[in-house]
C-alpha cells in the first residue's frame, strides 16, 4: 500500500509532535529511529495500515500484525529525539510496551554482522539522567518479560543473538572529538567495560519507562563494527539485514 505523504488532517493533535488521535496508536509501539523503515514495516508486514501522523516528516503508522494491533513511529536519532517520543507516547498516549528496532556499532570483536543484541541494560555519556535528581549513576534495564519473549523467538528462529549492556551515547563514534584529544578511541573505555555495541537511544527509552512505569526493550541489528575498522555498509544494503530483527520484534509485539 502507498500512502500519501501529507494527508488532510482534520483532527485535533495530542502533542505539538504528533497528530494522531488517542485512539489511533497501539498499546504496543515498534519503534525505528528512521522513518522509512517505519513506512517499510507497516507495508510489509501490518495488515490495514494506516498513516496517523507525519508532523516533521516523523511517520507513524497503525495496523495489525496476527490480530495484534501495532503502531510503529520513527524516533529520530539520538536521546534527545527518541527520549521525547516516546515519553509522548507512554504519557500522552498512554502506550505500555515500547520495542526500540535500530542498528549498532560492535565494540566487541565476536559479533558478526547481522547479529541481534538484546539490551539487558544501558550505560551513557549523556546526562539524560541529570533530570532524575539521582545521587549517582543509573543504568536502566529492559524489562523482562520482554526480554524473555525476545530471546526466545531469536532461539526458535536460529537467529544469532546476544544479551548484555549497551553503550547510549550522544555521539556518533567517528564523529567523538575525545578521539582526537585523548588519542585513543572514546568507545573503548566502554568496551573493556562489556558493553556490546553503541547506539544514540536505548538509554533514553529505557529511563522513560523506568520513570513511567511502563515497559521497555531494544532490539539492536549490528550493522558496522568499532573494532574491526568502522565499515559501514550502504543505506540500501542494510534492509537485508534488518529482517531478523522486524521478525523478532513483531514476534514480541504480538504476544502483548
Amino acid at each position: 500500500m502507498l500512502f500519501p505523504l501529507f494527508p488532510p488532517y482534520t483532527k485535533t493533535m495530542a502533542t505539538p509532535h504528533n497528530a494522531a488521535d488517542i485512539n489511533q496508536i497501539a498499546k504496543t509501539v515498534l519503534l525505528p529511529g528512521d522513518s522509512q523503515r517505519a513506512k517499510y514495516i507497516a507495508e510489509k508486514y501490518f495488515e490495514n495500515p494506516e498513516l496517523v501522523s507525519d508532523v516533521r516528516n516523523v511517520l507513524a503508522f497503525t495496523g495489525t500484525y496476527k490480530g495484534k494491533p501495532i503502531t510503529v513511529m520513527g524516533s529520530g536519532m539520538g536521546s534527545a529525539s527518541a527520549g521525547l517520543y516516546t515519553y509522548e507516547l507512554y504519557h500522552f498516549y498512554n502506550v505500555k510496551n515500547i520495542i526500540r528496532i535500530g542498528t549498532a556499532g560492535g565494540l566487541q570483536p565476536n559479533l558478526e554482522p547481522g547479529d541481534l543484541v538484546f539490551a539487558l541494560a544501558a550505560s551513557t555519556d549523556s546526562a539524560y539522567g541529570n533530570q532524575y535528581a539521582l545521587k549517582g549513576s543509573f543504568s536502566p534495564a529492559a524489562t523482562y518479560s520482554l526480554l524473555e519473549k525476545a530471546v526466545a523467538s531469536a532461539k526458535n528462529h536460529n537467529i544469532p543473538h546476544h544479551v548484555g549492556t549497551v553503550f547510549s551515547s550522544d555521539y556518533f563514534s567517528d564523529y567523538n572529538a575525545l578521539n582526537q584529544i585523548t588519542q585513543e578511541e572514546a568507545w573503548k573505555p566502554w568496551a573493556k567495560m562489556g558493553c556490546l555495541v553503541q547506539d544514540m537511544e536505548t538509554y533514553a527509552l529505557y529511563s522513560n519507562a523506568a520513570w513511567l512505569s511502563k515497559n521497555a526493550l531494544s532490539i539492536l541489528t549490528h550493522t558496522d563494527s568499532c573494532v574491526h575498522g568502522h565499515k559501514h555498509l550502504p543505506y540500501e544494503n542494510r534492509i537485508p539485514l534488518l529482517e531478523n530483527m522486524f521478525t523478532v520484534a513483531l514476534d514480541v509485539a504480538s504476544q502483548l
